[in-house]
């Protein structure tokens, strides 16, 4: 992974758009109201949704699952088309570069009790309007209030 943020540095310097994919892991409730899963980021303890550098030999939809797992320790169905995307300003250690990320809907089917980075994050599941109250990216928060969950979608 830390070679993948070495090769964003560079590219960000050159003026090429940097990109990343994100996890927003969902379920519904038995009343049929929706809740997204946020965790908090390990620097500045922020809400945010699961997400990463794009990964060698997977799809985005493959790397947002993994991320989901990694971050939130969650399993579950990723649906093969983007929700939708955002950008924000990434801190680095030398700065700020600008990335695009491509987010992904994921049908939480397990929760674990532990995961890889459980000692580092919180996660909380909320209503997504209140999860885009949380969130500091004006198009995620977006993106999260106005989340609809497709009917079907063959994976």
């Amino acid at each position: 992974m830390a070679t993948t943020k070495k090769k964003a540095v560079r590219r960000a310097k050159k003026g090429q758009r940097i990109r990343q994919v994100a996890a927003i892991p969902y379920r519904v409730r038995e009343d049929g109201s929706l809740e997204v899963l946020l965790v908090t980021s390990r620097t500045t303890r922020r809400f945010i949704v699961p997400k990463g550098w794009p990964m060698k030999g997977k799809s985005g939809r493959k790397a947002a699952t993994i991320e989901a797992q990694e971050e939130a320790g969650v399993l579950g169905r990723t649906l093969k088309q983007p929700a939708g995307t955002y950008s924000y300003w990434k801190r680095m250690t030398n700065g700020f570069i600008r990335v695009d990320v491509a987010v992904y809907l994921l049908e939480v089917t397990e929760e674990l009790a532990d995961w890889r980075e459980a000692a580092n994050r919180h996660r909380a599941w909320l209503p997504p309007t209140d999860a885009a109250l949380l969130i500091d990216e004006p198009e995620l928060s977006t993106l999260l209030r106005d989340l609809t969950v497709p009917a079907a979608d063959p994976a």
